[in-house]
């Protein structure tokens, strides 16, 4: 019978796509694993885009909090657990570890030796709480000092016993597109302003890029997202451009087709990273070891503790260009 599994990984945006890195990971050891996924409801059009997950199950908390009491999500509540005990599972994995995202795996419905489980502790700079170990029926103990994705995936390896293979860890997010023109994605947008990258280097970074004979596209999520843009573009000239203001999926999307993204630590640049991109991403304080891209000559992060300027990013860029896939054909 086929192995039934239920990721709970809630929010935020990062944290969701990195999670993603697991279903390649289980399907690669149980080819007819059935998955199922319970996140954020914002995020759930992002999540239907990854190869191997049957259902998306959206959750509303968020918007929940603003009206605990009222009628109206008492009846949301209600129809989520409907919906989440549709279905038995062998496994519920949460990949949380918090008090939160444990409640939600504890109302999902198991089958007959079925388990749950999460972290049995916390590691440098990931979130947790420890009565989460309590919470489910199983935990599993962490290293101390740890990529976010290598936990993800070494969570579910523990809990379905198998070992991760570092190097099968190259796209986990939609299916491989070519690139339809030499554009590259400025992923300048954060919400975090101490990871923002000035607008003056940004303006630096793409006359050089322009000069070059790339052209420059930038996404855009808010107002003020939307005037840094559209004042740097009227800087560069006709080879930039401003994307509409759209859904997470359908940015996505429009990445897929290009031919890199240089970005700040942003929800955007790791799906650089899952979509297999040529990427280069911006750190202003010392995150790199926990969330950037690794392990592929043609995703790297510069910066750190110190911001890094203009020349430093743009060599990143002519390294991972010439490493990008089939650039040697």
């Amino acid at each position: 019978m086929a192995l039934q599994l239920l990721i709970v990984k809630l929010s935020s945006l990062g944290d969701v796509v990195q999670t993603a890195a697991v279903v390649q990971d289980v399907l690669r050891r149980f080819p007819d694993a059935q998955i199922d996924w319970v996140v954020e409801e914002a995020f759930a059009p992002l999540v239907a885009l990854v190869g191997g997950v049957r259902r998306v199950i959206p959750i509303g908390q968020r918007r929940w909090r603003k009206s605990r009491w009222s009628a109206a999500t008492r009846r949301a509540r209600a129809a989520f657990v409907q919906d989440l005990q549709a279905q038995t599972y062998d496994v519920v994995l949460d990949f949380q570890g918090l008090i939160k995202s444990a409640l939600v795996a504890r109302q999902a419905r198991l089958r007959p030796g079925g388990f749950s489980a999460s972290f049995a502790n916390g590691s440098d700079a990931c979130s947790y709480e420890w009565p989460v170990r309590w919470l489910l029926r199983r935990s599993f103990p962490m290293p101390q000092r740890i990529h976010a994705v290598a936990r993800y995936r070494l969570l579910a390896a523990l809990a379905l016993g198998y070992t991760t293979d570092d190097a099968a860890r190259v796209r986990w997010l939609l299916a491989p597109v070519a690139a339809q023109h030499k554009t590259i994605v400025f992923a300048h947008g954060t919400t975090r302003a101490d990871n923002e990258w000035s607008p003056a280097n940004w303006l630096a970074l793409g006359q050089q890029l322009i000069a070059q004979g790339f052209a420059l596209a930038l996404p855009q999520s808010n107002d003020a997202e939307q005037a840094r843009a559209q004042a740097l573009v009227q800087a560069w000239g006709p080879q930039a451009s401003v994307w509409p203001r759209e859904s997470l999926a359908d940015v996505t999307r429009r990445m897929a087709a290009c031919a890199g993204v240089i970005g700040v630590d942003s929800g955007l640049s790791h799906i650089a990273v899952a979509l297999g991109l040529p990427h280069v991403q911006i750190f202003s304080q010392d995150r790199a070891w926990r969330a950037g891209p690794v392990g592929l000559a043609h995703q790297l992060a510069v910066g750190g503790r110190l911001t890094p300027d203009v020349a430093a990013v743009e060599q990143a860029w002519e390294s991972v260009w010439a490493a990008r896939p089939g650039a040697a054909l």
